[in-house]
């Protein structure tokens, strides 16, 4: 059987927290930020963590970790 191979676009984009929960940057932050509100802009700082459904997709990608 073939070696199982990561996504590499996945690899990076996520990362995973010690109890294995997936990290991903904080959408809609690339452009555009003066038709957002300075709220929006602040909570959508760094990194949040993807709900189940999404997780479960991403860790189907990353098979090695």
């Amino acid at each position: 059987m073939p070696k199982m191979k990561n996504k590499s676009s996945a690899k990076k984009r996520f990362s995973f927290t010690a109890t294995g929960k997936v990290r991903a940057n904080q959408a809609n932050k690339q452009h555009g930020m003066i038709k957002r509100t300075n709220k929006q802009i602040r909570n959508q700082r760094g990194t949040t963590i993807l709900e189940t459904p999404d997780a479960k997709m991403i860790k189907h990608y990353l098979p090695n970790r």
